[in-house]
């Protein structure tokens, strides 16, 4: 069976123990890539015979009530496999770099204390490359006036000159950040400006990391992500959007500016047919994909690439099981 076609979870293979003294630093299990590759079923299908449990490094499932448009793990799939850092936020709360880690460090230390393995599963590129490189960040709170500053700045000159202000001050986070989000860009330079001359530095993890990547051909990938958008709208989309607006979450928050959110704002102010909107979503979702891309490259000798569609579970399961 292939992972295109998801992944039969039954449980007839023995799982493994942690417990291995002889080891030295405890492993960590991570799986990347692109959305909609099917990052979700391999890791289901891995931590059921591993004795695994799911951390989540995509930014977007933090919070609760936007369940569909983020493609979130199911209630079920939840109670079958341990998730940690899903649902841990209101839509008008920021989780950001610093406290992920703090969060994701104490989500691992707890797995691994119960002998258990911890699965990083993320698609939010700059969260999993500071966990497996020991990023170690300024612990900077947001800053309201400052934002505020910084966002009427972008609104009277352009993006562009908050970018090249950012190049001034940081340049490493510069090159790093989308050029393409404002909400990204205005936080990297209210991180610059309050933290100073000094740089975030790096401490090597504590764990045994073997990274997964998955990938599959550019066209099916696309045709994948296509047919999942046509599914969340089957699955009530537009009326979880009504839910939340009616909640009090603004188009302003960080959480609506998410992909699958922030493209229904003409819709529901009158300005844009729901098909229009979903032609805005699919060429996003092609731009996402680019960048995730960019994040989590093919050439990087740490992640282990598999093909998707053509590499049966198993086979990655075996890789697994030879490194633990």
């Amino acid at each position: 069976m292939m992972l295109s076609s998801g992944f039969n979870t039954g449980s007839e293979d023995q799982p493994l123990t942690r417990a291995d003294p002889q080891r030295g630093r405890p492993p960590l299990l991570v799986i990347v890539g692109p959305t909609a590759v099917g990052k979700t079923a391999l890791s289901l299908y891995l931590a059921e015979r591993l004795e695994g449990e799911v951390v989540s490094a995509d930014s977007r499932l933090f919070y609760r009530g936007m369940d569909i448009g983020t493609a979130k793990p199911t209630r079920e799939e939840r109670t079958r496999i341990p998730h940690h850092l899903i649902d841990i936020a209101d839509p008008d709360e920021t989780i950001g770099l610093a406290r992920f880690l703090h969060l994701a460090q104490a989500a691992m230390a707890d797995i691994h204390a119960r002998g258990r393995l911890p699965i990083v599963v993320g698609g939010t590129g700059q969260y999993v490359r500071a966990l497996v490189e020991g990023w170690t960040p300024p612990a900077v709170p947001p800053d309201p006036a400052l934002r505020a500053e910084l966002e009427e700045q972008t609104h009277r000159e352009g993006l562009e000159a908050l970018l090249a202000r950012l190049a001034t001050l940081d340049p490493e986070a510069a090159a790093r950040v989308d050029p393409r989000n404002p909400r990204r860009v205005v936080r990297a330079l209210e991180v610059a400006l309050r933290a100073g001359p000094a740089r975030p530095g790096r401490i090597p993890p504590p764990y045994d990391i073997l990274q997964i990547g998955l990938t599959m051909e550019r066209a099916a990938l696309y045709a994948r992500a296509d047919a999942r958008l046509e599914e969340m709208i089957r699955a009530g989309l537009v009326e979880e959007i009504q839910r939340l607006l009616e909640a009090g979450y603004g188009w302003d928050l960080p959480a609506m500016s998410a992909l699958n959110y922030r493209q229904f704002r003409p819709y529901f102010e009158g300005r844009a047919p729901l098909e229009e909107v979903l032609i805005q979503i699919r060429r996003a979702t092609r731009r996402f994909i680019r960048h995730q891309y960019n994040w989590f490259r093919l050439s990087d000798p740490r992640i282990r690439w598999f093909d998707a569609a053509r590499t049966p579970p198993e086979e990655i399961l075996a890789v697994v099981r030879a490194w633990l």
